[in-house]
């Protein structure tokens, strides 16, 4: 028995491949924190939103390790590690990341 697919679902799940944006490519990427206002910090959360637990604050220039991205709301966040502790994980904004 030959199962067809919809030329709707094809094009849907090769646009999600061909099409994907930066953050989504930066997959497994190394970045720094960048751009957080001086005596501030970002913060490395439980979950992708502000509502989610504070774990600890990353200064401008801690090495990071992207995993994964995805948009909650208005704000791309990305999983990531640190470089230096890979076990600490957790959620950040997408607009304070630089490639390394």
């Amino acid at each position: 028995m030959r199962s067809a697919i919809s030329p709707f679902l094809a094009a849907f799940f090769l646009g999600s491949i061909v099409g994907a944006e930066p953050a989504a490519a930066a997959s497994l990427g190394k970045y720094e924190v960048f751009g957080v206002e001086d005596g501030d910090m970002l913060k490395l959360r439980a979950g992708p939103g502000v509502g989610f637990n504070v774990i600890v604050g990353l200064p401008n220039g801690t090495a990071l390790r992207v995993h994964s991205c995805e948009q909650t709301g208005g704000t791309r966040w990305c999983r990531v590690s640190l470089n230096r502790a890979r076990g600490l994980k957790g959620y950040v904004s997408w607009a304070y990341l630089r490639k390394l």
